[in-house]
């Protein structure tokens, strides 16, 4: 399942094109339930890109900065040490 929430966004659709219009405040929120993919490989030489795919094609991309990514694996590696919830 593939959420997607916009704040503050607004489109124009105007002889068959889409366009953004109002303020430049906008936001949005990406969630992907129920994962059954994931891919994990550089990107553009100095970063890394983890794609996630779940069952009905949907898919998350997300480039982190290496530290960050090691920051994220450490972070498993301890809620696995911590938790009976990945045995």
């Amino acid at each position: 399942m593939f959420t997607l929430d916009f704040d503050r966004f607004m489109i124009e659709l105007k002889e068959g094109t889409l366009e953004h219009v109002g303020a430049s405040n906008k936001s949005a929120t990406a969630k992907l339930y129920d994962v059954e993919a994931v891919d994990i490989r550089t990107f553009g030489g100095e970063r890394v890109k983890i794609t996630f795919e779940d069952d009905g094609g949907n898919e998350v991309e997300v480039a982190l900065d290496p530290p960050k990514a090691r920051e994220i694996a450490s972070e498993i590696e301890s809620l696995e040490a911590e938790s009976d919830t990945f045995e």
